[in-house]
């Protein structure tokens, strides 16, 4: 049961976080660089707070400059691209490109996919490709290009800190690491910047609850959760992001987004079953796959 209420947490933080960005954005509350540089900020925060309540202050050493740099990566992409795009589209569109992302480096990484695997590989891109494909109810072309660069960048700061003994302080780490990173913001954005109340309170919500807190959660419920599982799971995000957007934002479900989820996510399904099956094998030489 904890393990249970802990990811259904964790994925309603999540799906809350393009929820936050697109009220706060959509609505002109604040603009996107701020909105960066608050989430990165009041997420350093809280998880110093959340690992120095664990009992260690020193987060030296901790993370690295290459995964700080993937989630600024990450973070002012999708902030940027909520501007145009609906949360449910946004969502989906970051976690395709995030799943795919760890698809692709498996097979650069030698990993031979069964045909149930490609079967799946397959069908996303396919449901990738029929969101974007031009057209009345197609999202805007540049926040979906954004999007695709959060979610790569996100799927690269994963693959990362994949073998790390200790994400929690590692993830406070980059977080801490990503705000000198935040100058360039500074720099290129000054002239836009504008922030209400409101607004930097969404920023601070997404950044200490849905992103710190929310991460902390996670990676405790991750301790129950096989590799297909913690995948699959996710595949709930997207759906509740675009629910959100039609209860907190009034946006439409066309039937284009539909379709693209249907075949996305399945897609995605189809293909980290067979890829967590064939794992479990591996100490078995006939069925070993790398």
């Amino acid at each position: 049961m904890r393990i249970v209420v802990f990811t259904s947490l964790a994925m309603i933080a999540f799906a809350a976080n393009s929820i936050l960005c697109r009220l706060a954005l959509g609505e002109g509350a604040i603009d996107a660089a701020s909105f960066s540089a608050l989430r990165l900020v009041s997420g350093a925060v809280a998880l110093f707070l959340i690992v120095a309540a664990k009992g260690s202050r020193e987060l030296r050493g901790r993370g690295s400059w290459a995964s700080a740099s993937m989630l600024f990566l990450y973070a002012v992409p999708f902030s940027f691209a909520y501007v145009s795009l609906d949360a449910g589209t946004g969502a989906l569109i970051l976690f395709g490109a995030v799943q795919l992302t760890m698809l692709v480096a498996a097979l650069v990484w030698g990993e031979r996919l069964h045909v149930q695997q490609w079967t799946g590989l397959s069908v996303a891109v396919a449901g990738l490709v029929f969101l974007l494909m031009p057209g009345l109810t197609a999202p805007s072309p540049t926040g979906s290009a954004l999007m695709v660069v959060a979610g790569v960048s996100w799927g690269v700061y994963s693959l990362i800190g994949r073998g790390s003994l200790d994400p929690l302080g590692d993830t406070a780490g980059s977080f801490v690491r990503s705000v000198p990173l935040l100058l360039l913001l500074a720099f290129g954005g000054a002239p836009m910047l504008h922030a209400s109340p409101y607004g930097v309170a969404l920023a601070v919500c997404s950044g200490a609850l849905t992103s710190g807190v929310g991460y902390a959660i996670w990676y405790a419920a991750l301790r129950g959760l096989s590799a297909a599982q913690a995948g699959i799971v996710q595949l709930s995000v997207p759906v509740l992001a675009a629910a959100g957007g039609v209860l907190f934002l009034s946006e439409a479900i066309t039937l284009r987004l539909l379709v693209s989820t249907v075949l996305i996510l399945g897609g995605v399904a189809l293909a980290f079953v067979k890829r967590e099956r064939n794992h479990r094998g591996d100490a078995e030489p006939a069925t070993e796959t790398a």
